[in-house]
């Protein structure tokens, strides 16, 4: 029986896709980004392993608050493509079942043709570019955005719908030229329904220090109100 590695639960989301959802925290991540507030998703094979029916026992209380509002099952991650096969299961049954809107929270790290069964079944992905620059995402993240930035292409070729969403960190995300860079890759693309600015945070930094890891940012500060503004002025001019 096919079983997934999950990291946690949310019942009731309110930023991660439309209306009130269900989020499943797979376990599992190629992508070590400087700013990772759940560094322990990182592990493949750590977690609780669930079967598909375990899943939809937790969902299945909450679907009048997920149907009355236009919501629905998001699994998220670590890189929750990374179990490609139990997340296309997943979101199969729960549209054979109820109908459910489905949302991947991906970093878009794998190759769209190996996950295009999963992609049938995901009505939104939210997919999270880290960087347009190759070599400032090498920095950010250990991976080249080589496989994020293909994602998004054939999301756009195949009439997938996206929300794109980009964590901005003071010192990592204000040049201008890699802003407007970002808001002309975005303007090429098709389906992009929502674009989000995530002003970095420092919430995660007592899990590292948990984990006995040195936290990369250490002293960084959360942007201020206006460098968000500027970088969404800045992006905009392009989309």
């Amino acid at each position: 029986m096919l079983k997934g590695h999950v990291h946690s639960i949310e019942t009731f989301g309110t930023v991660d896709g439309p209306g009130i959802r269900f989020v499943l925290f797979m376990q599992g991540c190629l992508l070590k980004c400087q700013y990772c507030h759940n560094p322990d998703t990182w592990g493949l094979h750590e977690g609780q392993e669930m079967t598909v029916e375990d899943v939809c026992r937790e969902i299945e209380p909450y679907l009048s608050y997920y149907r009355g509002s236009g919501g629905g099952l998001t699994v998220s991650g670590g890189e929750p493509t990374l179990q490609y096969p139990f997340v296309a299961e997943l979101f199969k049954e729960v549209k054979k079942r109820w109908n459910l809107h489905t949302a991947l929270d991906s970093n878009g790290y794998n190759e769209p043709d190996k996950i295009a069964e999963l992609l049938d079944y995901t009505d939104l992905v939210l997919l999270d570019l880290k960087h347009i620059r190759d070599d400032k995402h090498i920095a950010l993240t250990g991976k080249s955005n080589e496989r994020t930035l293909k994602m998004a292409r054939w999301l756009s070729d195949h009439g997938k719908t996206m929300w794109i969403r980009h964590v901005f960190v003071p010192g990592i995300h204000d040049e201008e030229e890699d802003l407007t860079d970002l808001g002309q890759f975005i303007h090429t693309l098709e389906g992009v329904e929502k674009f989000e600015i995530l002003p970095y945070h420092q919430m995660g930094v007592y899990k590292w220090k948990e984990l006995g890891m040195a936290y990369p940012l250490e002293g960084v500060p959360s942007p201020t109100e206006e460098e968000v503004a500027r970088a969404y002025r800045l992006i905009g001019e392009v989309v």
